[in-house]
């Protein structure tokens, strides 16, 4: 450290140790060489190069990221940059350190057991899973899984997890589970038995614009283009996650079909206008 990067280290007698002289110094503020630089841009490069491989797909929003970072000024650790461009944040997900363990356990097809606390319980209760498939959505982790005594596959969220071990156990019997097929007709990560349904809503022409860059679901299409609205049609399954999709348009979208559905979209507005009267 004191060779390469020209650290205060001293050697403290009393204490028996090495230590920085200098209490503002820090590894993390080390400048960056001309060297590291190059090299840094030169990673970003060859990473936009495969960002659009199936392998790097669901992480193309990452690496534009990073690319744009590195770009915007000479220096990656340039810190007026901060003061100019804003780049969007997230709070590290809850339960995240569990990935490895979880990824490892579902390569090498073995039991785990954690204790789980639901939202809508305060205690927790002991599961014992074969893990599946981890899935990220919106900033937060989960665990498709098949519990041992239930035949019935499970959505656990790590933030909730607590507890994690790995059994010696093996799982080698196959399990009917393909996650393409799985989250077909999903948004989010609510997935079930009941038949994906088509969903025909209005939107005015402000939010038109939002969902053609950014599809509810890989199924939407229009359908119908008015003077003030356009129609579309999304065939998913009805969940909490599409509800709130919906919710989150306020009055710019209105949802046309199917009845049932309309209907509790009513009710949801009806209390949510009782609570603000």
């Amino acid at each position: 450290m004191r060779e390469e990067f020209d650290a205060p280290i001293k050697y403290s007698k009393i204490h028996k140790g090495y230590f920085y002289d200098d209490p503002e110094y820090s590894v993390d503020k080390i400048p960056l060489s001309e060297d590291d630089i190059d090299a840094i841009k030169f990673a970003t490069k060859t990473l936009m190069q495969f960002k659009d491989m199936d392998l790097f797909k669901n992480f193309g929003y990452a690496i534009n990221k990073i690319f744009d970072r590195v770009h915007i000024s000479n220096n990656p650790l340039d810190s007026i940059v901060e003061k100019f461009v804003q780049f969007e944040t997230f709070a590290e997900s809850k339960g995240s350190e569990m990935l490895p363990v979880l990824l490892k356990s579902i390569k090498e097809k073995k039991l785990v057991t954690f204790d789980y606390t639901a939202f809508t319980s305060e205690k927790p209760k002991n599961r014992k899973v074969l893990p599946l498939l981890l899935k990220e959505y919106r900033n937060r982790w989960y665990l498709i899984c098949l519990p041992t005594d239930k035949n019935k596959i499970i959505t656990f969220g790590l933030d909730r997890m607590s507890d994690l071990k790995v059994t010696k156990e093996h799982h080698y019997k196959p399990v009917d589970f393909d996650p393409d097929v799985y989250f077909k007709h999903s948004i989010g990560i609510t997935s079930n038995e009941t038949q994906p349904e088509e969903i025909h809503f209005k939107i005015d022409k402000v939010g038109s614009k939002y969902i053609e860059t950014q599809p509810l679901h890989e199924s939407q299409k229009l359908i119908k283009e008015g003077p003030n609205r356009n129609t579309y049609e999304i065939k998913v399954i009805i969940s909490e996650e599409l509800k709130r999709t919906l919710l989150s348009y306020g009055s710019q979208i209105e949802l046309i079909k199917p009845k049932t559905l309309r209907t509790e979209i009513q009710k949801i507005i009806t209390e949510m206008f009782d609570q603000y009267r």
